[in-house]
């Protein structure tokens, strides 16, 4: 796993507003206190969250961005880029793939953080079919397409430069290759997800039970006794 001092890009990849942090917000951070420029990238607003009934889709995607700008802001994060597919609907088609491309030859990342690109039958909720298609777009971009000079012929990537992926981080990796110690990153990774306010009806049982969650990760890989960590899956990719 690449150290912060040998990142200069990092892009991260996800399906949903909130998707990168739950995921990934502690080591966002962390990256970004090191210098390291975070672009985000979202598939979908988002416009299938929530649970008011009383607001239109239309204006759940609106504020859902809204949101994601927020909490990115909280760790360093100030370039986004929302693609605009419709939330329940992502496929990994080569439209998907285009467009991601798009991003990775714009941003010219070392590293992408995405999501698994399979389905795990010990998680439902993290194995959403949007999360498996974005990650399995995402893969299909960083190998071939964004480094592959002559994919999609005629359409906007052809005119950026190919570029090549060095690593792609998986957040909740099985593995655990990559274990981040996140202790000091904890209270705005938890800012960040508050800033999501459109997803939960209570964000104090939110923000108990998440704080338990990442302190079990860190003692299911041996850290001391009441740190927190982000554990990742890691791809090389070179």
């Amino acid at each position: 796993m690449l150290k912060p001092h040998e990142i200069e890009r990092v892009l991260a990849v996800m399906a949903h507003p909130d998707d990168v942090d739950f995921g990934a917000a502690g080591t966002v951070a962390q990256l970004t206190d090191a210098g390291v420029e975070v672009t985000y990238c979202l598939v979908t607003d988002g416009q299938a969250g929530g649970f008011d009934h009383s607001i239109p889709r239309d204006e759940m995607a609106t504020i859902r961005r809204r949101e994601q700008t927020e909490a990115a802001a909280t760790v360093g994060v100030s370039d986004l880029y929302f693609l605009g597919h419709m939330d329940g609907s992502v496929v990994a088609d080569l439209d998907l793939r285009h467009d991601i491309s798009v991003v990775i030859r714009t941003v010219r990342p070392q590293v992408v953080i995405t999501q698994l690109p399979v389905r795990d039958l010990n998680s439902t909720y993290g194995s959403h079919p949007d999360h498996i298609a974005t990650g399995e777009a995402t893969m299909a971009a960083v190998y071939p397409d964004a480094r592959n000079p002559f994919a999609f012929p005629g359409r906007p990537v052809a005119e950026l430069d190919d570029w090549s992926v060095d690593e792609v981080w998986i957040p909740f990796g099985l593995e655990g290759q990559g274990v981040v110690d996140i202790t000091e990153q904890l209270d705005r990774k938890i800012e960040a997800l508050l800033c999501h306010r459109s997803q939960h009806r209570d964000l104090a049982a939110i923000e108990e039970r998440v704080r338990t969650w990442w302190q079990s990760i860190a003692a299911e890989h041996g850290l001391p006794a009441g740190s927190s960590a982000e554990a990742f899956r890691v791809v090389d990719t070179r």
